[in-house]
């Protein structure tokens, strides 16, 4: 029951998705709304996975200058092992100012957060279960880290030096004058009726001054409040150190309240602030507490940081503090302090089916992975045995495979993780770890991708998420391939070269390739085929030596500049030769393609082009052997 049991002020985890880690968080209210659901107000605590690269490197730059200040070497996480310090950063969290309300029925228990203290060891956090620490403040908004102002501050660094104690006799040498300063005599000669009669007639000279002051005429336009204003404490400190400058003189100090002048005026915070400031300051409280730096750069630029915490002490004590603290303690009283959350027993929609238990031999699935009769699960089988090709240490038999994080290949339940195209699992004692702490207990081949700026849709390898919870495959996972062709394909690029014609299509990537005509053509060719290949026609290629002696020999002549200001004349350009009447009345196509007309055959038959006039005329020349018509042949194909 009191485990169930969820109060303000508690640390929980928070849970979202089905696939995603659990968020944490500290509960701030818990309020019923109007359809008696309850919702509870938190504060966000993100994760490193959560934040860019750019802030994480930050966040390591400030935690290897905590490792320097580190005096105990016991407590310097250097000297720990990779995965310790793999597991460490999952313990890693931020702080920020961010409240959202979720429903309380999502909580799926409890965790221990505390501000990291430079004393404590690192390694203590990985010996306790839940635990997690920050020292870090993010804000999503403006995208920055900062060091948490209430960081506790313990160490040689920030003690003061305790002198040793004086012994009986021995004198202090030190100048007491520069240490005090000496600012009320108590045994004066002024008793205490005087004194009391002495503040009176400051108190009165101080309402007096306000009344012929413009501006505080017009923030006290009653005399009672210029009454209460000049009976503030500051009168009072002003009235006690003017008697003491005048050697508790009666007549001087009076004198020295109204100097020639007119009435001397003593202000505190309280009256210098306006209400529109007092109200930004209250506000800025609320948002912030008292961290009066962020309440002087987000609130109150203009005023200064000693200016806003001395005005801070002094409106504790107005009834405009008392009033709102009754105010929050009457909320306090009409909310709820506690909220009662069962456990949540429902199937996890990652889990995979299929997983009963089977004895090995059987055959079937055991712990969710297909075994082969007589294999052992997640080791290798014994060499030579018939009908089992032995099996790696490590992986899976059959078409399941071992957990991703751990590598074991037996559990009782597995789930799904990661992009589906990938088929990783984890085991129950990895997803248990992967939910509560955002990360495999060791480092992946995945490890390292993150989530992109919208990390609210998107699964923990940058796989964009539907709102059911399923990736998409939209972008590319970190999983390396290789195409290879079949003994078949091979063998139809040799045999079926004619049909295939490589060289055309190497110019015509668009056109279709019927590979089932291929297919066909290959199988009926191939028993006639000799066995073995025939050797590839040798190429021998000059050494890059004496191709570059060759240049340096025959360098390239310079072209000629033309003069300037010669005209080019029409004369001296070659005429363009006429290809026929163009039967669509438009331009001649580009690089002598055919036109619409000649590719349909409505302009009769197709004219030989000139080029093929030249090879006719190469064929008819005597001397020509068989290799320089298997060469014509080439050439012919290639102008094709």
């Amino acid at each position: 029951m009191a485990a169930n049991m969820y109060r303000v002020g508690d640390y929980v985890y928070f849970e979202n998705s089905s696939s995603n880690p659990l968020l944490i968080r500290r509960i701030e209210e818990l309020n019923k709304t109007a359809n008696g659901n309850v919702e509870a107000k938190v504060v966000c605590f993100y994760r490193r996975r959560d934040i860019s690269s750019t802030l994480i490197a930050l966040a390591d730059k400030h935690a290897r200058e905590l490792e320097e200040e580190m005096e105990n070497p016991e407590l310097n996480p250097v000297d720990l092992p990779e995965k310790q310090k793999h597991q460490l950063r999952h313990r890693e969290l931020f702080l920020s100012r961010q409240l959202e309300s979720l429903p309380a029925t999502h909580i799926r228990g409890k965790c221990c957060v505390t501000l990291l203290n430079e004393t404590e060891a690192l390694k203590s956090y990985l010996d306790r279960e839940d635990a997690f620490f920050y020292s870090l403040v993010y804000d999503p908004q403006q995208k920055t880290l900062l060091a948490d102002k209430g960081e506790i501050r313990v160490g040689n660094k920030y003690q003061a030096d305790i002198t040793d104690f004086l012994r009986e006799g021995e004198e202090d040498g030190r100048d007491l004058a520069k240490l005090e300063e000496k600012v009320w005599d108590p045994s004066s000669p002024l008793t205490e009726k005087q004194i009391d009669q002495f503040l009176v007639v400051a108190r009165s000279v101080g309402t007096f001054a306000r009344a012929l002051d413009c501006s505080s005429s017009v923030r006290q336009p009653s005399l009672h409040m210029s009454a209460a204003a000049a009976s503030r404490d500051i009168t009072l400190f002003h009235a006690m150190d003017t008697l003491d400058k005048t050697g508790y003189d009666m007549t001087r100090a009076i004198a020295a309240l109204v100097p020639q002048g007119g009435p001397v005026l003593c202000r505190d915070e309280m009256e210098e602030w306006s209400a529109s400031e007092a109200n930004l300051f209250e506000e800025a409280l609320e948002k912030y507490g008292k961290d009066f730096t962020d309440i002087q750069q987000d609130f109150l630029p203009w005023k200064t940081l000693t200016s806003i915490i001395e005005y801070y002490y002094m409106w504790k004590t107005t009834d405009r503090y008392v009033q709102q603290k009754r105010l929050k303690a009457a909320e306090a009283e009409s909310k709820l302090k506690q909220v009662y959350i069962p456990n949540y027993n429902k199937p996890n929609p990652n889990q995979l089916s299929g997983n009963s238990v089977k004895p090995a031999g059987v055959g079937g699935l055991v712990n969710g992975s297909t075994t082969a009769p007589g294999a052992a699960v997640g080791a290798g089988v014994v060499a030579g045995a018939p009908g089992v090709v032995p099996i790696p240490p490590g992986q899976t038999p059959g078409l399941g495979r071992a957990c991703e994080s751990c590598y074991t290949t037996s559990s009782y339940q597995w789930y799904s993780w990661g992009p589906p195209n990938m088929q990783c699992r984890l085991c129950a004692s990895c997803w248990t770890y992967w939910k509560k702490y955002g990360g495999l207990k060791m480092p992946t081949r995945l490890d390292g991708a993150r989530p992109g700026p919208n990390r609210n849709n998107m699964s923990p390898h940058s796989v964009p998420m539907r709102h059911g919870g399923s990736p998409k495959f939209a972008v590319k996972t970190r999983q390396a391939f290789y195409l290879q062709t079949t003994q078949v394909s091979r063998s139809a690029r040799r045999v079926c070269q004619d049909i295939i014609r490589p060289r055309f299509l190497a110019r015509h990537p668009y056109l279709p390739l019927n590979t089932a005509q291929i297919k066909q053509e290959c199988a009926l060719r191939l028993p006639d085929e000799p066995k073995k290949p025939s050797p590839l026609k040798p190429v021998e290629r000059k050494s890059l030596e004496s191709v570059v002696r060759y240049l340096e020999a025959h360098p390239c002549p310079p072209k000629p500049d033309p003069p300037r200001g010669q005209m080019v004349t029409t004369g001296s350009l070659t005429p363009i030769k006429s290809t026929g009447n163009i039967l669509n009345n438009g331009s001649p196509t580009i690089l002598g393609k055919r036109t619409y007309e000649q590719h349909n055959g409505i302009d009769g038959i197709k004219p030989k082009a000139p080029q093929w006039d030249i090879m006719a005329k190469r064929t008819a020349e005597p001397g020509r052997t068989a290799s320089g018509q298997m060469q014509q042949q080439d050439e012919v194909h290639e102008l094709d």
